[in-house]
Parts: C-alpha cells; structure tokens; sequence
C-alpha cells in the first residue's frame, strides 16, 4: 500500500472565515493556524504547503483569559543598548487588535518557508467588515 503525498501544484486552496467575537485569542489563533497550514484536510503533507486561506473578522471583540491584559507584554528591541520596548497587551488589543491576532497565530506556524508563506494567506480585520466579499469566504466549521 502506498502512502499519498500532495503537491503543490494539485493543492486548490479555498477561503475560511473566522469570527473572533468573544472567543478566546489563543484559541482563534489554533484554529487559523491549523488552516493556514492545511492539517484539517485528509491530505495533509508536512514538507508540501498544502494549506487555505483565513479571513478573522471582530479581532477587536477577542478576550484573553485570566489578567494578561496586565501581565502579558510585546517586546522588540532594536538591537541597540537601551533599545528594548515593552507595550501591554491591554494597550496593543486597543489600539492594534489585528496585529496582536497576527502575532498570535505567527507563533503557531512552522519557523522556515512554509509558515513564511502561510502566514501571507492570513488576512485580519478588527471590526466586521472586510475586503475579500469576492472570494465567498465560508464559515469555519470548527468550533473554538
């Protein structure tokens, strides 16, 4: 018996939304990743980019358990003495709900060319609206 292994060229990607309204950050972020990388299809190959694209909607209205609103931090450092900036989730979910989502789910993806290119196919939005109407993005099956 043979084994099955996808390639890239026969893989037909569809489009996936997601609504983040009340549900947990972490757990959005699973499930976009999960898509994103192709593990829910039956023939899902671990060195073949056989993933979908995500569309979040309502990043804004996604909560974070327990109080890392107050402890969690984002940090970057510039690379220079003294370079290290801290900012609270609490002020990054206020004012960049999307990116903080982004993030999220760039955790979850591979670190080498195809989670690079998965997480291109994400697509995050902090209110309702978003662009990819043309598409019909259908609703995610998979409950968080």
């Amino acid at each position: 018996m043979s084994t099955y292994m996808a390639k890239k060229e026969t893989v037909q990607r569809g489009w996936y939304i997601l609504d983040a309204a009340g549900k947990p950050l972490g757990k959005t972020a699973v499930t976009a990743a999960n898509i994103l990388r192709g593990k829910h299809r039956p023939e899902f190959t671990p060195h073949v980019d056989c993933g979908e694209f995500v569309v979040i909607i309502n990043c804004d209205k996604a909560v974070l358990t327990g109080r890392k609103l107050e402890q969690k931090y984002y940090r970057t450092h510039s690379g220079y003495i003294g370079g290290l900036k801290e900012t609270k989730y609490a002020k990054l979910m206020a004012e960049r709900p999307e990116f903080a989502m982004r993030l999220a789910v760039k955790g979850m993806l591979p670190k080498n060319s195809i989670g690079d290119r998965a997480i291109t196919r994400l697509f995050a939005y902090a209110g309702p609206d978003h662009k990819q109407q043309a598409q019909k993005p259908q609703p995610c099956e998979v409950e968080i």
